[in-house]
């Protein structure tokens, strides 16, 4: 299943990976923001959202970066590359 047909018929959950500031500036309605610097104290957390998860940040980098070490876990993730990208497939949605 691609990213966009993930986000577009909303079945998995958006994290945004980027600083809360970052994400305060801006960020797609309904996703959750954990930074990436805390995602390795989170994991339980992630464990128990709705999957696949939605990683996104800036440029895709830091996104990366998570999906590689919850991907890692067993955990079901792919990285959505900049948010705003997500935010245009999310304004897309079908539900």
């Amino acid at each position: 299943m691609s990213v966009e047909k993930i986000i577009k018929e909303n079945e998995g959950t958006i994290v945004d990976v980027r600083s809360y500031g970052e994400f305060m500036g801006g960020n797609v309605i309904g996703s959750l923001n954990i930074p990436l610097n805390e995602i390795p104290e989170r994991v339980e957390e992630l464990k128990k959202l709705k999957a696949p998860l939605v990683l996104c940040c800036a440029s895709g980098n830091r996104s990366g970066q998570a999906q590689h070490f919850l991907s890692q876990l067993g955990i079901e993730c792919y990285n959505g590359g900049s948010w705003l990208d997500v935010n245009y497939y999310k304004s897309q949605a079908t539900k």
